[in-house]
């Protein structure tokens, strides 16, 4: 069968097709070209066939039959694309092109043409949108992935939003940091999952850009070898959660890099329970808790703009910038 894809702009280069999907067959290809292209962007990943097979399982708002495109030259494949969307608290949708396009390839008008496939195929979705809703594109590079940023701002994305990611050397002295009277932090029960997760879609309504993790993204979480709660950090009041940080080990990342982390993520507090200091204190106890662990570092993302002062509040107990990921925009025409 020919699944070959015509598009307009298809670059000049001998033998480069744009195909679609071909489902499970596809999955190496896909890791060998995120494995080529971290090394060439510097960005730190530790992806391989079966976490590419899991999140396929569940993925939401995107088909891939409709909503990836691969280039191939020769019968090899040197590219591929995925979109999809998103509808946020606030009522606007994001509509998210990304894709890995191997170094060896890229300055030849490929990714240029993939991604204008990308948000064409985009503003097909959004036609069966609401009218009235604000359409987005939006992308999230790191900052050595100096390929990527030339080309969205070449297409006119704009920074919106910085993501600054901090690594918390544990051989340091730990600050004090008291459980806020009334609360109690306890080991989690089977029972208290469905609780924890229900609470931090509440309490991370507040952030900028907020949507609610979906159904499908709870039960792909259940799936996911990093999924520790037996390492969360959760406070309660009675039987409210009142906040968490919902830690893990990434134990092939860590056997890649050679090092031993131990991430710090997730980190939310209810409304009722803010301002009494139970953030810093869910996060001293994560850190000591690694470093019982034989970790050496512990690690997380933030956004810089935070207005809850996040990240006064991680500089403050140790944590230290060590790379960022802008979130850049661009309005649907």
């Amino acid at each position: 069968m020919n699944d070959n894809i015509p598009l307009s702009n298809t670059p000049s280069v001998p033998g480069l097709i744009f195909r679609h999907f071909r489902g499970e067959e596809d999955y190496p290809h896909m890791a060998a070209l995120i494995a080529a292209c971290k090394i060439a962007d510097g960005v730190e990943r530790s992806t391989n066939v079966d976490d590419i097979a899991r999140n396929y399982r569940h993925l939401e708002n995107c088909n891939p039959q409709t909503d990836m495109l691969f280039a191939e030259v020769a019968g090899q494949v040197i590219a591929y694309g995925r979109l999809w969307w998103a509808d946020q608290a606030d009522g606007a949708y994001l509509y998210m092109p990304f894709g890995f396009l191997h170094p060896d390839w890229r300055g030849k008008g490929i990714g240029t043409a993939m991604w204008a496939a990308g948000e064409n195929r985009a503003r097909q979705i959004a036609a069966g949108h609401p009218k009235e809703a604000s359409k987005i594109f939006q992308a999230e590079p790191y900052e050595t992935e100096k390929a990527l940023v030339a080309l969205l701002e070449c297409r006119g994305y704009q920074p919106a939003r910085y993501e600054t990611h901090m690594v918390r050397d544990l051989s340091e002295p730990f600050p004090e940091a008291p459980v806020p009277p009334g609360l109690e932090v306890r080991l989690v029960r089977p029972e208290d999952v469905r609780p924890i997760f229900d609470g931090s879609n509440e309490a991370f309504r507040d952030h900028w850009g907020a949507r609610d993790e979906s159904e499908e993204q709870y039960q792909a979480s259940l799936e996911d070898p990093n999924f520790r709660p037996e390492l969360w950090k959760v406070a309660w009041e009675g039987n409210q959660m009142a906040g968490v940080v919902h830690n893990f080990v990434d134990e092939k990342e860590n056997t890649e890099y050679k090092r031993k982390r131990g991430y710090t993520e997730g980190i939310c507090v209810r409304r009722p329970w803010r301002k009494l200091g139970l953030a810093r204190s869910l996060l001293v106890q994560s850190m000591k808790m690694f470093k019982e662990m034989g970790m050496t570092e512990t690690a997380l993302g933030v956004d810089s703009q935070n207005l809850s002062g996040a990240f006064r509040l991680y500089e403050g107990v140790g944590y230290r910038k060590v790379r960022q990921q802008t979130i850049y925009r661009k309005p649907m025409e």
